[in-house]
């Protein structure tokens, strides 16, 4: 194995939570209106989507620790907004590395 295709190896294995939590209908809904709404609670992604509290909560969870969603707390509720630019970075250096490989 090459040292290019290594680091590849190591970027793709570094990129998996983002594919994984980008999997999910669900969750490219909840970045979609995050997208739209910049800012969204629980309860109101709850009225938008067709999924109860624990779901959404549970695929925010994900996006998280994907990096792709920030919480901010206000008073008593938390409040979801995008957070890509690090996963963006990390996508545009795999395909980088790829394009390096081909």
């Amino acid at each position: 194995m090459t040292i290019a295709a290594a680091q590849l190896g190591l970027t793709l294995a570094a990129c998996t939570p983002i594919f994984a939590a980008l999997g999910e209908i669900a969750r490219q809904q909840i970045l979609l209106l995050l997208t739209e709404h910049g800012e969204l609670n629980v309860n109101q992604l709850t009225e938008r989507l067709p999924l109860s509290r624990p779901a959404i909560s549970h695929h925010l969870k994900v996006l998280r620790q994907a990096g792709l969603v920030r919480v901010r707390r206000a008073g008593v509720e938390n409040h979801y907004g995008l957070a890509i630019d690090d996963a963006i970075a990390l996508l545009d250096r795999f395909v980088a590395e790829l394009k390096r490989c081909d």
